[in-house]
């Protein structure tokens, strides 16, 4: 299978690392069939990121499509989105037998096909940072012109950075953006505040760093091993009177929750208005 990555970014990095078995992800034996049999080729026109990816994963890279390169299976299109008209102008005439897989926010696939002279076959991912140890999580949408086994193909290939949902409709991809992909962003900031907190209280910055790092891991953990609602597992840290409610209630009271609702829907609005900007053609 001959999979050809549009930029070598993070994200792509990303990708070809747990095709290859380069990162923390597992991956499915479906997974490390479609990296046994990959031949992946990386075009970026960046000279740097083509020596990177070349000495860091021994794949071919080149500054633009060569004559001689056998077409692809899969096309990833992995550059920054105020970039993709550009970069996707020489590829239309290559990309119709492959299945488009695009994990650049903000583009949504009528934009992508249009620019590849109508290609039906385009699946949009939206991935997070987390891929690059492979503990992502990535939204799925495929186009009306993809098949179940391109649906699975993609599944399986975003499937080496992590987990992966569908959703039924293209502007749910925005809500995605807004709640897992700028997520980790999120959990940074509170993770940032809990550690100039324990500082604060007498901590040298390693300590405090320690005791961050090891509550957010564990309680994710926790979560992720539970079946209960995360309601419930708030409240069994919290006792009547306690500690935990003590915190709690200055949170409740300047409207925490409300305040970090308003912030993801203001995340989700973004992805909307840099859909419309990047998907419009000059005039």
């Amino acid at each position: 299978m001959n999979i050809t990555f549009v930029g070598g970014g993070n994200m792509a990095s990303a990708l070809i690392g747990g095709l290859l078995g380069r990162t923390g992800a597992a991956g499915s034996s479906n997974t490390r069939a479609i990296a046994a049999a990959a031949n992946i080729t990386v075009i970026d026109p960046a000279a740097e990121q083509c020596e990177r990816l070349q000495r860091d994963f021994g794949v071919r890279a080149m500054p633009a499509l060569a004559t001689g390169v056998a077409p692809c299976d899969v096309l990833v299109l992995a550059v920054k989105p105020q970039q993709m008209r550009e970069a996707l102008a020489p590829l239309a005439a290559h990309a119709r037998p492959a299945l488009v897989l695009s994990v650049a926010a903000g583009i949504r696939a009528n934009d992508l096909a249009r620019w590849l002279g109508g290609h039906p076959r385009v699946v949009r991912a939206m991935p997070n940072t987390p891929a690059l140890i492979g503990a992502g999580i990535t939204g799925l949408w495929a186009g009306p012109g993809v098949s179940a086994a391109d649906r699975e193909l993609a599944q399986r290939i975003v499937g080496a950075v992590g987990q992966s949902l569908w959703v039924a409709d293209e502007p749910m991809l925005d809500a995605v953006t807004a709640v897992s992909g700028s997520g980790p962003a999120y959990v940074f900031l509170f993770m940032e505040a809990v550690h100039a907190a324990a500082v604060k209280l007498g901590f040298d910055a390693a300590a405090a760093r320690e005791l961050t790092l090891a509550t957010f891991r564990g309680a994710a953990a926790l979560a992720a091993n539970s079946a209960e609602p995360l309601s419930v597992l708030r409240e069994r840290v919290t006792s009547k009177g306690g500690t935990t409610a003590a915190a709690l209630a200055i949170m409740t009271e300047r409207e925490l929750a409300a305040h970090i609702g308003d912030a993801v829907s203001a995340a989700c609005r973004r992805s909307v208005e840099l859909a419309d900007e990047f998907g419009r053609d000059p005039g």
